[in-house]
């Protein structure tokens, strides 16, 4: 059996968030459920019960018992911020006609793309009476904003993705709006509904922000350098559905004629041939695109661990502030 310390931070996380995830995950399965359309607990079962690490409602409550907060409403937030992530992936499987997630068939491949579509709608507004039920208006501001930016982040990605343009600056606004923005989210309303100084709650909130951001950086580089048992997708799948990431806008930053001839070829005319992912892979480490894309998750992995300073001492704090290291970790 594992020390404590040999643990993952996020396992640690969830074995003190135990009974709180417990209460989250009942009311999960309560709020899919449907008397009319038994297809939407059908394949929300399918994504909620692959055995995701439940990451941003642990940080829900996470924040919220770091802010000392003792009522029943961060666990209906946890389930918020669930089904929001879990009708952002739905969506999000259609968009990218993905075939596989953490391993498994896609809920769209299983059933067809208007069923996931419809479900995932069906989970937003099922996030949004949960949302209401905790009587804040300023937890509803928060979330329909997050979920705002999610929607805005996605729409930005389909034009920016495969232009060879695309500046770091709008990757970074596409990352906070896929993904930062539900981190930042999680953990801002954790504060909020604990009634928690307002520099506590935006301590939250930057540590949320910087922690989604290395979070999708560090996604990125696995994509073009990671161990496909490990993350579930094939090396270079963004590659493949020709999104420009961190490394590959770093790449085409430093190119020389002939390699941005390359890049113009298969990312902004989509004409991969056999030995195009090789070459590309190649070009990112001739340029330290792989090395540099690493550097930049650790620095906001960093800016995330600075975010907590103001925060209460707690055993929930060293967790959190372990777990930013943690995501860098997966790229060593």
């Amino acid at each position: 059996m594992k020390s404590e310390n040999s643990q993952k931070p996020h396992d640690r996380m969830a074995a003190w968030l135990a009974s709180d995830m417990e209460a989250v995950n009942t009311l999960i399965r309560t709020r899919m459920a449907s008397e009319h359309a038994p297809r939407i607990p059908e394949v929300t079962a399918h994504l909620v019960d692959a055995g995701g690490k439940r990451l941003r409602p642990m940080l829900t409550l996470a924040a919220a018992h770091l802010c000392g907060y003792e009522g029943p409403y961060h666990i209906h937030l946890a389930a918020t911020v669930e089904f929001i992530h879990t009708a952002t992936l739905l969506h999000d499987d259609v968009v990218d006609e993905s075939g596989q997630r953490r391993g498994r068939p896609t809920a769209n491949l299983l059933w067809d793309n208007k069923s996931s579509v419809l479900v995932g709608d069906y989970l937003f507004s099922r996030s949004f009476q949960l949302m209401v039920e905790t009587g804040s208006l300023r937890v509803l501001d928060i979330l329909s904003n997050a979920s705002a930016t999610i929607a805005e982040g996605e729409v930005l990605q389909l034009t920016a993705s495969q232009d060879l343009a695309t500046t770091e600056a709008v990757y970074l606004q596409v990352v906070r709006g896929k993904t930062a923005a539900l981190f930042s989210a999680a953990t801002e309303v954790g504060g909020v509904i604990a009634g928690a100084p307002d520099a506590q709650v935006r301590a939250l909130y930057d540590y949320g922000d910087a922690l989604g951001i290395a979070f999708q950086i560090v996604d990125d580089l696995l994509d073009m350098q990671g161990d496909p048992g490990a993350t579930g997708k094939n090396i270079g799948d963004d590659f493949r559905e020709r999104k420009l990431t961190m490394p590959l806008i770093k790449a085409v930053a430093r190119a020389d004629t002939e390699e941005r001839a390359f890049w113009q070829r298969t990312i902004e005319r989509g004409k991969q041939e056999d030995g195009d992912l090789d070459h590309a892979i190649a070009l990112l480490h001739k340029h330290n695109a792989l090395i540099d894309t690493a550097a930049e998750a650790r620095r906001w992995a960093a800016k995330a661990r600075e975010a907590l300073a103001p925060l209460p001492d707690h055993d929930i704090k060293g967790m959190l502030s372990d777990l930013a290291d943690y995501v860098v970790e997966r790229i060593r």
